[in-house]
């Protein structure tokens, strides 16, 4: 379970740095929209991790298995298009509305294991769960009184949705000889290829999708991103969630924006620094105390022998 935490901070570190890309791309490229600047960054990000993987995992995928190759497209379909609905769905609702409703996949997943094997969850899970979502409601500053389910709120419902039948895949056991290696490979191509009919709609023109990168802060930002945010983060998830069951992995997965929050108070001034941008630094507030200890105790909670049958084995 604590890889996968280390998993969701290498994650958190993707926030920071791609709204610093954002802002020095829109330096870059003014006249181009958001979704060119994200269908690119994911084309970029996905398919450049896929190309430094593969000296590492040549003599394995010389012998690659048709279930690796399934279970890759699997993910990277559910994880290429729930990517493309969230940051659709961010355009039609605040930022705060998507954070919370980004996590839904903690609700989602209990709700299908139990359909799916006829058993309701544990009260450790549900405790989990309502502390999770507590949490997430506090850190996001949600106001329920004027929350409605408009296009971006359901956009982003379904973008959580698909994120759901990722983590699933995962932990799925027809899958269980599959080599993390192998199918991270195909994993990360294929979402990569999920993208690249949105930059060829959305691109100005073919020259643009190399002005987008053209200064240093850039490069840095989305060498960030691919090393820290998606090689290490994809390897450490694809490698350890087997571990851990479907709905532990989702709860864990929500110490995502505590993470990001942090790294909220410090990075944006040095990013700012370096890429001569405007990009102010959070600071520390009631809110990121109370809504990240409500998630940090659902953790503690969901890796201590707590409400466990005594025969359980850990």
């Amino acid at each position: 379970m604590q890889m996968l935490v280390f998993c969701t901070l290498l994650w958190s570190l993707s926030f920071p740095a791609m709204k610093a890309l954002a802002l020095t791309q829109q330096n870059l490229l003014p006249q181009s929209g958001s979704w060119f600047f994200t269908s690119l960054s994911v084309l970029y990000r996905f398919g450049l991790a896929g190309i430094l993987l593969l000296p590492f995992g040549w003599r394995q995928l010389r012998t690659l298995r048709k279930l690796e190759v399934e279970q890759g497209m699997f993910i990277a379909l559910f994880g290429g298009v729930g990517i493309l609905f969230q940051m659709d769905g961010l355009a039609y609702t605040s930022a705060s509305t998507s954070a919370f409703l980004t996590q839904g996949y903690c609700v989602f997943l209990p709700i299908w294991l139990a359909l799916a094997h006829r058993q309701w969850p544990s009260l450790k899970t549900f405790m989990c769960v309502a502390l999770v979502v507590g949490g997430v409601a506090v850190l996001a500053e949600i106001n329920f009184h004027s929350f409605h389910l408009g296009r971006g709120e359901i956009e982003t419902l379904l973008a959580s949705f698909l994120f759901t039948g990722q983590i699933l895949n995962l932990g799925n056991p027809r899958y269980a000889a599959n080599r993390p290696l192998c199918f991270t490979v195909v994993m990360l191509f294929g979402t990569a290829l999920v993208s690249a009919p949105l930059v060829c709609f959305t691109a100005p023109d073919a020259a643009a999708c190399l002005r987008a990168y053209a200064s240093p802060a850039a490069c840095g930002f989305l060498a960030i991103i691919i090393v820290f945010s998606t090689l290490a983060a994809f390897m450490v998830m694809n490698v350890w969630q087997r571990h851990v069951t479907a709905t532990e992995a989702g709860l864990i997965y929500c110490s995502e924006p505590v993470f990001a929050s942090l790294l909220a108070l410090f990075l944006p001034a040095i990013f700012s620094s370096w890429a001569n941008i405007h990009y102010a630094n959070e600071t520390l507030t009631l809110r990121l105390l109370v809504g990240g200890g409500l998630i940090t105790a659902a953790n503690i909670l969901l890796q201590s022998p707590w409400l466990e049958p005594r025969s359980a084995k850990r």
